[in-house]
């Protein structure tokens, strides 16, 4: 399976992406002059080589008119060249954040049936419109929220507007052509401090970005700025399968999309491609609870009672307790699917008053059935395979009950298969 892991260390900005994304992908050149014909108005990318903290990537630098958009943290407005590119919308006749040079187009705003319009008459593949559109909704569903007004009343800056939307295409673009199966992404930092705007200093991360956020893994840490924007945000929200840590997989390709801003670390987003084994790993959940005061019947009933819930796997260990009292640890593997169901039996069918969990990455090998012929019977065959092993064992249910009725031992049975 095709993966692609984008790793968010130093945040994430729509053209920090399409430069780590163009790394990795083939016919550069062809994407890049594929790019500057879509026919968004007034838009032209430059592809440039950055070195970052001695790491040599890339940087898509977006002309609008000409002119690059940019953002200013509050902490730092005096060096308008040190910035993220921004891309946070605001009320009608509100600016975005305060850009390099001023000139009439400030005071010009987009709908977001004008956004949708220039996406649909863009010279690109349907797809990528159908995906680009997509993702803008989330930016707009985030902004509809921060100003309290329908998203059909949401007027974007159209500087900062036609370089969100190219971000936006780009990556959709990049992506369509790159083809990966599964994209995962890492926590994204965030960034802190705060960011100086138009109307104002507002916290980091932006309002509209924070929003967009809610339900993926995100954190900062020392690093003061806006790490990731909306457009980045909303891109990731989009495209990622799943968030969480690099999976096992054999990479072939690596890819470096750098920032504008200097830091202590390298300030990139980065990209691995390569291919994964198919169901590899899955996230599992973990319950433990102790119990002192259980019967080995009581014991016994709720374990067959978890496992008859769903659970994959339900273990007694003997602990010893508090005041030395002997006790038992139970400890319960789940699915998240089923958790709240396994939760629920726990407390009807134990003693406990208190449960802990922690999730773990599972990593699987791929199972199939075959069924093999023996002198008294079929027998079923469980196939494990992946990491480059692969076993083989016979059902026990299989092999006990030909051996009952026939009156011998299961190792005959065995010998009996025909391979």
């Amino acid at each position: 399976m095709k993966t692609l892991y984008i790793e968010c260390n130093m945040g994430a900005a729509g053209d920090m992406l399409t430069a780590a994304l163009l790394e990795i992908a083939e016919n550069k050149e062809e994407i890049i002059k594929k790019l500057n014909e879509s026919g968004i108005p007034g838009v032209r990318f430059q592809y440039e080589k950055s070195v970052k903290c001695g790491i040599t990537g890339s940087y898509m630098k977006v002309l609008v008119n000409g002119i690059e958009e940019t953002s200013v943290d509050a902490e730092k407005h005096n060096h308008p060249h040190d910035h993220y590119r921004e891309h946070h919308h605001e009320h009608p006749h509100e600016h975005s954040h305060e850009h390099q040079h001023n000139h009439h187009k400030e005071h010009s705003h987009a709908s977001m049936k004008d956004v949708n319009e220039i996406i649909s008459n863009a010279n690109i593949p349907g797809s990528v419109k159908k995906h680009a559109e997509a993702v803008y909704e989330i930016i707009a569903a985030a902004e509809s929220q921060v100003h309290g007004v329908p998203v059909e009343q949401i007027h974007f800056h159209e500087v900062g507007n036609m370089d969100a939307i190219a971000d936006i295409v780009a990556v959709s673009f990049i992506l369509n052509e790159i083809g990966a199966d599964r994209i995962i992404v890492s926590p994204i930092n965030t960034g802190k401090g705060q960011v100086k705007c138009q109307h104002g200093i507002i916290p980091v991360p932006a309002p509209a970005t924070a929003l967009i956020l809610q339900e993926i893994p995100a954190y900062n840490n020392h690093v003061k700025g806006e790490l990731c924007t909306p457009t980045g945000a909303a891109l990731l929200k989009y495209f990622a399968d799943e968030f969480g840590s690099m999976p096992i997989m054999k990479v072939n390709k690596t890819g470096y999309g750098m920032g504008t801003k200097d830091f202590e670390e390298a300030n990139c987003v980065r990209v691995f491609y390569g291919e994964q084994e198919e169901k590899e790993s899955t996230n599992i959940i973990e319950l433990n609870f102790n119990v002192d005061d259980m019967t080995g019947e009581e014991i016994g009933f709720a374990t067959e009672l978890l496992f008859n819930s769903g659970a994959f796997e339900v273990f007694v260990t003997p602990v010893i307790m508090k005041k030395s009292r002997p006790g038992h640890l139970f400890t319960i593997i789940c699915s998240k699917e089923n958790k709240i169901e396994i939760v629920e039996k726990i407390f009807k069918y134990t003693t406990t008053i208190g449960i802990r969990e922690s999730e773990h990455p599972r990593y699987v090998l791929r199972r199939s059935i075959e069924t093999r012929e023996s002198e008294y019977g079929s027998i079923r065959c469980k196939i494990s395979q992946g990491y480059g092993v692969r076993k083989s064992k016979y059902e026990y249910d299989d092999l006990a009950a030909a051996a009952q009725e026939n009156d011998i031992t299961m190792e005959e049975v065995r010998k009996s298969i025909k391979e």
